[in-house]
């Protein structure tokens, strides 16, 4: 399937004077883009670099946003392929919390990504028992 061309840059709008900090802003746009259906599923995202040259951030700033976007299972990243909006499972806004909430915690700890992975995968077997 060829993913749809939608650019999504001139839909983000990032105000430098907002007490909400940029990744955020821009997770938050994509992410009611993506409800919307502004950003149909398998669209493909623009480029870290690309994006944030255009929207005059950082690189690391759009990379952050992309990360929670992943983890909140909003988007995809397929390696050099880029990064795409995932087909919508109606998935519990809940899960979606609870999984923010649990990254957020094991980075105010400190657990590195993979081992908080790992945690998580062990947790979630040991309830299968």
């Amino acid at each position: 399937m060829t993913p749809p061309s939608v650019d999504p840059t001139s839909l983000i709008d990032v105000d430098a004077s907002s007490a909400v900090a940029p990744y955020e802003q821009v997770r938050a746009s994509v992410t009611a883009l993506v409800r919307s259906g502004q950003l149909p599923a398998h669209t493909r995202l623009p480029a870290v670099r690309r994006l944030a040259v255009d929207l005059g951030l950082a690189a690391n700033t759009v990379a952050r946003a992309y990360r929670e976007l992943e983890a909140a299972g909003v988007v995809e990243t397929r390696g050099r392929l880029g990064t795409f909006v995932v087909e919508s499972e109606d998935r519990p806004d809940e899960a979606r919390e609870a999984a923010r909430a649990f990254a957020a915690r094991m980075r105010e700890l400190g657990v590195p990504p993979e081992r908080a992975l790992d945690l998580a995968r062990g947790a979630l077997r040991a309830g299968e028992q």
